[in-house]
């Protein structure tokens, strides 16, 4: 059968992809080490972040864990810019924020907003709840007036809050409560990324299940992408779809959230999932648990090679001389050691 003009004129369009919502490519963030007095040199760096790279899509929630000092934080807020990274990219839906400033980096702030770790520190004392709130929809011009109010009660509602707490101040409110005003203020934009920096660390363990439940509630109600920064690996896979671990400042290990708690293969992975307690007192009492020994080390002098060999039991003279690669060791789960398992 002969084909005819138009059949032969017809192209296949090539499958477009829609770039990742948020993208790091090589992220640093080195903070100047200077001595002196009047005038002041730069003797080193602190490298709180050296080097990360990952992607978050849309309605995807990343959990970032690691111990403190290891550069989660810092890489966070370097996303939402409020630390500018010394290198690499910061891709907010292909669009570089590392690049942006003035209105055209306030423009992009809306639809990135971030939870605070202490709600009673992230809060202003002076502001009542309604000033809290209505802030960002007076800098960003999304409402006022009747509009303005309307828009508030929606929020405080949202939360799981009363409207009649607007007029109140933050040290009437309990710990919980202002971590729902601090989750109301970074909806008021209605942004599409929030960054959760280690969100239920300050609270009691009996509202933490609470909150966790609420930001779950919210990611299915408005498609929201988290970068969920935290130290407690349970509450982590409760509620991450994927996982990576920081070490030092780099990422170490990534991969999806069922195989990351199933088949660690970073041993300082291993090392933090041997300490998290186990429903099964039998399993409990018969795992063996992995203690590190020695401490962090100082992002402003790191180790040779692999930063985490001075605290790994697999260390080689390989680990000494070179730095492993984040490469991936089975399908979606990538590792930075010699010798994963």
């Amino acid at each position: 059968m002969t084909a005819t003009r138009e059949e032969e004129n017809q192209v296949s369009a090539p499958e477009v992809v829609a770039p990742a919502l948020v993208e790091l490519e090589d992220l640093k963030v080195h903070f100047p080490i200077t001595s002196g007095g009047l005038l002041r040199r730069q003797i080193g760096a602190v490298k709180a972040v050296d080097g990360v790279s990952f992607k978050i899509d849309r309605g995807e929630t990343l959990g970032l864990v690691g111990e403190s000092g290891s550069g989660k934080s810092t890489t966070g807020r370097a996303v939402l810019q409020l630390y500018r990274p010394t290198a690499g990219r910061v891709l907010f839906e292909g669009e570089d924020l590392a690049r942006l400033k003035g209105k055209e980096l306030r423009r992009m702030r809306r639809r990135s907003q971030m939870i605070f770790q202490d709600p009673s520190a992230s809060l202003n004392p002076r502001m009542t709840v309604a000033e809290i709130l209505g802030e960002p929809l007076h800098v960003h011009g999304l409402a006022s007036g009747q509009a303005k109010v309307d828009r508030i009660h929606e929020l405080l509602e949202t939360v799981g809050l009363s409207r009649l707490v607007a007029s109140r101040y933050p040290h009437e409110f309990s710990g919980g409560q202002r971590q729902r005003i601090g989750i109301a203020r970074a909806l008021a934009v209605e942004p599409q990324f929030i960054v959760a920096d280690e969100p239920i660390s300050a609270l009691d363990v009996s509202v933490q299940a609470q909150v966790v439940n609420l930001l779950e509630d919210l990611q299915r109600r408005f498609n929201l992408a988290y970068l969920f920064v935290a130290h407690d690996l349970s509450v982590v896979r409760h509620l991450s779809d994927r996982v990576a671990v920081m070490y030092l400042g780099r990422i170490v290990e990534m991969a999806d959230r069922d195989d990351f708690y199933r088949d660690p293969t970073h041993p300082y992975s291993q090392a933090l999932l041997s300490a998290v307690p186990m429903p099964d007192p039998v399993a409990e009492a018969t795992r063996e648990q992995i203690i590190l020994g020695g401490e962090i080390a100082s992002p402003a002098d790191p180790p040779s090679g692999c930063t985490f060999r001075t605290r790994c039991w697999k260390a080689q003279e390989v680990c000494v001389e070179t730095q492993p690669l984040l490469v991936e060791v089975k399908p979606r789960h990538w590792s930075a050691c010699h010798f994963p398992e």
